[in-house]
């Protein structure tokens, strides 16, 4: 094992769509950048994996639309729920001042590897898969880089700004001190697969019956379910034993009945720990976190990626010129968090809104008899579907790309 020594501009700690949203841009403007990524690939299952209006839009403005759409996925112009057996329109995407105007529902895995693939077309792109940050490096009360370990060994990595963009449970943050005020979440989520039939009939998003809450999205020979508990009774559920797990998910769902004894082993159920937090500063001199390393969503909506990813725009377009060069101050950082805590709160509030009227409830056996009149409302007058469908699309904030192409592409 040997230790290696490496300078950049940025060091950007965590290889998600944030990160690497963030790394393309920088280099595409000429930015020296490295991209750490702990894993040796980008496949992990039960990542969230909806592209929003106001992602793709960043893609179409970037010229990468016609080929990122190249890829299999599926589209989504239009959200409803079935509700105590009745379906409901909530959210139509159909009107929206976007170039696509639909949700596409792609694996994670695919969106990362097209982003690592632009970004190799840079000369100044690094991308150090199994690489993972471990440690902060300061001097007189700066951050100057990073230490990370790799197969071969240690990585010191010095570079004039450090951005922490490893997820909800960042070790950047940790290191640098930060302080997170925690919103609070009420349930957690069991991921799964279960296999899909060419004969079965089109299935609402959400389904909401006999007091549990399931989530299906179609992924061509399999749902991708997402079944909402309770926060902290996975042990409980784990204890009643599979059988009752798959008897209440056939409860919610009776398509479910013929295939849910593949459900033959708890390590093909993967829970989730839902977390809405955000961090009270994002910032310190030399370094900076975004996306869930400063503000862990929620899944409600499907809307985390998507901030992290606008989170990363903005975070280009106000620190392109002081990275260029080299005069990076605390204030640049200060005017990200400025820029992105706006859209931030609110997207938490609506969140939590949610979780408080809807969930909650749910969670503790209220039976669903009929919907909220909200929900009644927006499926008797289609025109309202369009303010739900502008704050999970566009944001409350849609940022746009306004760092320049400075460097031809290789490819």
């Amino acid at each position: 094992m040997t230790a290696e020594r490496r300078s950049t501009r940025c060091c950007i700690v965590g290889g998600g769509p944030c990160g690497m949203m963030l790394g393309v841009l920088l280099a595409r403007a000429g930015v020296d950048v490295v991209v750490l990524e702990k894993y040796p690939d980008f496949f992990r299952d039960f990542r969230g994996d909806t592209i929003h209006p106001s992602t793709l839009q960043l893609l179409y403005e970037l010229g990468w639309i016609d080929d990122f759409l190249k890829i299999p996925h599926d589209e989504l112009t239009t959200i409803g729920a079935s509700i105590a057996g009745q379906f409901f329109h909530v959210a139509d995407f159909s009107k929206l001042p976007t170039h696509c105007k639909f949700i596409a529902f792609m694996p994670q895995w695919d969106f990362l590897k097209f982003l690592a693939e632009r970004g190799s077309r840079y000369p100044t792109f690094s991308l150090a898969m199994q690489t993972e940050g471990t440690d902060l490096i300061e001097r007189d009360g700066r951050v100057v880089g990073v230490r990370a370990m790799t197969p071969s060994g240690e990585l010191t990595i010095d570079a004039d700004l450090v951005v922490g963009t490893d997820g909800r449970h960042s070790t950047i943050r940790e290191r640098a001190g930060f302080a997170v005020e925690d919103v609070g979440a009420p349930m957690d989520v069991l991921w799964m697969r279960i296999a899909k039939r060419a004969d079965d009939p089109a299935q609402a998003l959400g389904t909401v019956r006999n007091g549990r809450f399931l989530v299906t999205i179609d992924r061509g020979t399999y749902w991708q379910c997402a079944y909402i508990i309770a926060k902290g009774t996975f042990d409980r559920i784990k204890s009643d034993g599979l059988a009752t797990l798959r008897a209440n998910l056939v409860e919610t769902l009776p398509v479910l009945a013929d295939r849910v004894d593949e459900l033959d082993d708890w390590s093909k159920v993967s829970m989730l720990e839902v977390r809405v937090d955000r961090l009270e500063l994002w910032h310190r001199p030399g370094v900076l976190c975004i996306g869930d390393a400063a503000h862990a969503m929620s899944p409600i909506g499907g809307v985390g990626i998507n901030l992290a990813v606008q989170d990363a725009v903005a975070a280009a377009n106000l620190l392109t010129g002081p990275l260029l060069a080299g005069t990076v101050t605390d204030d640049d950082l200060a005017a990200v968090q400025a820029r992105r805590t706006f859209p931030t709160k609110v997207t938490q509030a609506f969140q939590v809104f949610v979780q408080d009227r809807a969930v909650e409830p749910l969670l503790q056996g209220t039976a669903v008899t009929k919907p909220p009149s909200a929900i009644r409302w927006l499926d008797e007058f289609p025109y309202l579907r369009r303010f739900p469908a502008r704050l999970l699309g566009m944001g409350a904030r849609p940022e746009h790309i306004h760092t320049p192409n400075a460097l031809p592409s290789a490819g």
